[in-house]
């Protein structure tokens, strides 16, 4: 490790190959606390390529353990976090919405990084019991369209840099790997990140592995569709600004979006939404999220059928039940 320091101190990039040995170096214990601070320092300062990651992202996998859902048509829908906005879970109640659909959710997540509630808060508070034991998951994925991989369950290497990210407690590279790692391997994804530079990052990466993927970051910040601005969309084929308007979407304010300052604050909005007692500001969000996310699985849908199939999923209380029944398997 000291001379693979020595190497980035001088400005020098790393391949995928060393960034991949660099990253099971350090999972499986052989650096010290200092060292692997001043590794992830490095990317702090200078941008991280997209060799670099791909290589982290490899590690990852390859030491995760792993899990086997190929025989179901499922999709993730996660952020980076790292936005600093403190909304709503959007992504967790798209992903429940999707699942209402009847469409398969293999949802990959954590504890929050950027609000005050991640996926794992909210569905730890709402009774859900984390397992990494495939048939349960299978169970719950045939049952309730939907099943919950709890990050720290499936990534022990994590264990070794978790304490120095607690110490630094800033955003670090490990924020960018979240939602590429998820150990199922889900055949469709939807994602969404904190800056521009990330969304490429990540279409570079997933154009390699994935067929079928979007990447979304709101362009006033968010790490999702957030319908305060304008949005940008990565998929393997394209690149697009999409406007409000332009899908029939009135501009929100941030204030609409809000995630409230403690956990039982975020579930208090995370089940009136889910009730069907949003307000039109929060539904039309998570009714978007989830209209992009049906249209990354069927790229025949239009945003209109889309929306209008997540709107019934919602508002029929299917999104609901499908929480209920995973929470009961």
């Amino acid at each position: 490790m000291k001379k693979l320091l020595a190497r980035l101190f001088e400005y020098e990039h790393l391949s995928q190959q060393e960034a991949k040995e660099a990253l099971i170096k350090i999972a499986n214990g052989d650096c010290n606390h200092s060292q692997i601070a001043s590794f992830v320092t490095v990317f702090l300062m200078r941008p991280i390529t997209v060799a670099e990651l791909s290589g982290f992202r490899e590690a990852l996998l390859e030491l995760a353990l792993k899990i086997d859902l190929s025989e179901f048509n499922t999709i993730d829908l996660c952020g980076t976090g790292g936005d600093g906005k403190n909304t709503f879970n959007i992504s967790t109640l798209t992903s429940f919405i999707v699942a209402g659909t009847g469409n398969k959710v293999a949802k990959h997540g954590n504890y929050g990084v950027s609000s005050a509630s991640g996926s794992s808060n909210m569905l730890e508070h709402l009774g859900y019991k984390f397992t990494n034991n495939e048939s349960v998951l299978k169970n719950q994925i045939d049952k309730a369209n939907i099943c919950f991989l709890h990050a720290p369950l499936f990534h022990p290497a994590m264990a070794a840099v978790g304490p120095v990210r607690k110490e630094l407690g800033m955003k670090t590279f490990f924020n960018m790997l979240g939602p590429l790692v998820n150990p199922s391997m889900p055949q469709n994804q939807m994602v969404g990140v904190f800056n521009l530079y990330v969304g490429r990052l990540y279409k570079e990466v997933l154009s390699k592995t994935s067929e079928n993927f979007a990447v979304v970051h709101a362009l006033d910040g968010y790490d999702e569709i957030s319908l305060t601005g304008n949005f940008k969309m990565y998929t393997k084929e394209k690149e697009q600004i999409i406007k409000p308007y332009e899908i029939g979407m009135d501009i929100i304010k941030p204030s609409d979006i809000f995630g409230g300052n403690s956990v039982p604050e975020a579930a208090e909005i995370f089940t009136s939404i889910l009730d069907g007692n949003g307000t039109d500001a929060q539904n039309n969000v998570v009714l978007t999220n989830a209209a992009y996310a049906l249209m990354t699985f069927d790229k025949t849908k239009t945003f209109k059928e889309a929306f209008a199939q997540a709107k019934d999923s919602l508002m029929g209380g299917k999104a609901k039940q499908s929480l209920k029944v995973l929470i009961n398997n």
